[in-house]
Order: structure tokens, then C-alpha cells, then sequence
């Protein structure tokens, strides 16, 4: 049975900026925070297109996955929108299907970051993928402080 988990974080980087990071985050996240990514290869694509393929080799930050690839699914420019789907790794031992959108909303001076999973899991017993959520929380905010370090 599907199902799905969603969180909305405020953060104090304009939209416009934080969109940019976010759609690099392939080349940030292991330079910006190497304990929770020691790398993300591009397998397909630009790493950034729909149909790009990426290989994402966690750190030690990591709370369940040591290791991912990913599909982007969807990328909606003027909607600071991006889906992906995990295709691979680890992750998949406990979710049939785990597929993650990200909206980027200018809000104030600053944004608002939804980020929305729709999941399946592989058994009853998994529980729902709330690590996945927070590490992904833990995520936005510090690319929000790593991208007003960066101006």
C-alpha cells in the first residue's frame, strides 16, 4: 500500500539561490558536507535533466543508507520543482518504491522548502521512512547556511 510523508522547512536563502544549489547539489552536497556524502556520480545525463541516473555513496551522517542511485523524474525550472525516483541501493531493502519531490517557494526574504516521499514498503513491519525525512530536514537547513556563506 502507498503511502506518503511530507515537510515543509523555512529557510533564510532566497528561492532563486537556493534552486541553484539544489539543482547542483550533485557537485555540492560531497564538497559541503562530506560526512554525509562521500560522493554522487553521474551515471546518465547531466546529473540534473529528466532521465539523468545518479550513484550517491553516503557518509557516516547517514542514518540507513549507505548507498542509492537515483532517476530524475521531473524538473519543472519556473517551479523550482524536481521528482526523483530510487531506482537502486539500499533503501530499496525496506521500500518497493520511494519516490521524493522538492518545491522551492519564495516566501519573505527567505523560502520555504516542501519536500514530499511517496513510499511503499516491503513489509509491515518497516516503519515509515521518518529517518529519511529528517536527514533530509537536516539537509535543507544546512544548504541554507552553507549558501549565505557562499554569497
Amino acid at each position: 500500500m502507498a503511502s506518503k510523508l511530507e515537510v515543509d522547512v523555512e529557510i533564510k536563502c532566497n528561492a532563486d539561490k537556493y534552486w541553484e544549489f539544489i539543482r547542483d547539489s550533485y557537485i555540492i552536497f560531497p564538497k559541503a558536507f562530506p560526512d554525509q556524502y562521500k560522493s554522487i556520480k553521474v551515471l546518465e545525463g547531466d546529473g540534473k535533466s529528466v532521465g539523468s541516473v545518479r550513484h550517491i555513496t553516503y557518509g557516516e551522517g547517514s542514518p540507513l543508507v549507505k548507498e542509492s542511485e537515483e532517476r530524475v523524474d521531473i524538473v519543472d525550472e519556473a517551479g523550482k520543482k524536481v521528482s526523483y525516483s530510487v531506482i537502486g541501493g539500499d533503501l530499496l531493502k525496506y521500500y518497493k518504491n520511494f519516490k521524493a519531490t522538492l518545491v522551492i517557494t519564495p516566501k519573505g526574504d527567505g523560502s520555504s522548502v516542501k519536500w514530499t516521499c511517496d513510499y511503499e514498503k516491503a513489509s509491515e513491519e518497516i516503519p515509515d521512512p521518518n529517518l529519511i525525512k529528517e536527514f533530509a530536514v537536516k539537509n535543507f537547513l544546512e544548504l541554507d547556511d552553507y549558501s549565505r556563506k557562499t554569497i
